[in-house]
């Protein structure tokens, strides 16, 4: 304690400080000699060499303390947490991106709903209110007519659009238009009574009644056509059947006729012929008529846009096996963006053009010159001829 000083303060305060609790307070706070100004009588006091050294010790351990994460990954693929043991797991292209980019540029290439100038046929010299009475009698007609009546309808439409239209264009559209009321006629004939029935018959056996069954149909009458396992083929599952699909047919198939033989000029024409007297009652004619003739402009806009764009993407060869399933549908997405932002710039466009013509919003002071083209009196007597006796034949069949 001699080495301490001789005054009483300085002992206790040396005391104080070989004490475990200061020294380790000291060691791990070094600095708190000098911080705290009550302690700053502490800078006079002499402590030993060895207490010197402990002190130096602990404070070079409190600062070499480190904590370090070290992760190592295994070169192996198989082994558990190997940076590539959950790539396997992920389908590549899963979609089939290609396949699907190169349909859709296959099927927009051909002439859909766009008008055919050439060859010159038959249903080109027809009257568009003409046309126009056929559309809605094919709408309304097959619904509620015989399966026959139906059947001869779609042979009807499939044997002229054949007549009339290019060999490049029936068969691509005969195809599609084919293929989708067979898988619809399948579907509705399987599923239309095939769930089971939730009601029970209420009628008692005729062991309780005491009467005598029915007597079997002599005419061997059966509701179930077909069975397949749980599947049934009805005659009701077949009716609905054939009267969506043959309705599809003739929807589809009716307007592309028209479509690909009628200028957009011409159906506008005939349609603001038919609703002329409906101006009367306050419907806004000029604007139905000149939103028409915008939609029929801007389709074939769309079919351009869509193929245009799909074979931006093919032509960049991108090698979709190497692509993951994110990044494939990310293309997917850019090409929706894509095909929208054209549409709206188209769509722009055409709205300048008609302002620079002098288009004010105003539909009723606008004028819009519409002609029923040229027309002759043999083809017109005959589509009425025809009509009539489509009408007249689905009333007798009813």
């Amino acid at each position: 304690m001699s080495c301490l000083g001789s005054s009483a303060p300085a002992s206790i305060v040396a005391q104080s400080v070989l004490s475990p609790m200061n020294s380790k307070l000291l060691s791990c706070h070094p600095k708190l000699l000098l911080v705290n100004p009550s302690l700053s009588s502490f800078r006079t006091v002499k402590f030993p060499r060895i207490i010197l050294n402990q002190i130096s010790q602990h404070r070079h351990l409190c600062k070499s303390l480190r904590y370090h994460v070290k992760c190592s990954a295994n070169d192996n693929n198989e082994a558990i947490g190997g940076p590539k043991n959950w790539e396997k797991w992920i389908p590549t292209n899963l979609f089939a991106a290609e396949k699907v980019f190169a349909a859709i540029a296959g099927t927009t290439s051909s002439p859909l709903a766009q008008y055919i100038s050439s060859p010159t046929t038959f249903l080109h010299t027809v009257d568009p209110r003409i046309k126009m009475a056929w559309l809605l009698a094919l709408v309304i007609l097959p619904a509620r007519s015989d399966t026959t009546i139906r059947l001869g309808i779609v042979i009807y439409l499939a044997l002229l659009s054949v007549w009339v239209q290019p060999t490049e264009v029936w068969m691509d559209q005969l195809g599609r238009v084919s293929l989708l009321c067979g898988i619809l006629f399948v579907f509705l004939g399987l599923s239309t009574d095939s769930a089971p029935s939730l009601l029970c018959s209420r009628n008692p056996p005729s062991s309780l009644t005491r009467l005598p069954t029915l007597p079997v149909s002599f005419e061997r009458y059966r509701y179930v056509i077909m069975k397949l396992g749980p599947l049934l083929l009805t005659r009701k599952g077949l009716s609905a059947a054939t009267t969506a699909a043959c309705l599809t047919f003739t929807i589809f198939q009716s307007a592309s006729l028209c479509l690909t033989t009628t200028t957009s000029e011409q159906l506008a024409f005939a349609l603001q012929w038919f609703i002329r007297p409906l101006s009367r009652l306050g419907v806004p004619v000029s604007e139905v008529i000149l939103t028409l003739l915008l939609s029929l402009r801007f389709i074939n806009l769309v079919f351009d846009e869509v193929r245009n764009v799909a074979l931006g993407i093919i032509s960049r060869r991108i090698r979709w096996k190497e692509l993951t399933t994110l990044e494939t549908i990310d293309v997917f997405f850019a090409y929706i963006r894509r095909i929208f932002k054209n549409i709206y710039s188209h769509a722009e466009q055409i709205s300048q053009a008609m302002i620079v013509r002098g288009f004010r919003g105003d539909c009723d002071s606008h004028k819009i010159l519409l002609t029923a083209g040229s027309s002759t009196l043999i083809s017109n007597i005959v589509s009425l001829f025809c009509l009539v006796g489509l009408i007249g034949a689905t009333t007798l069949s009813r």
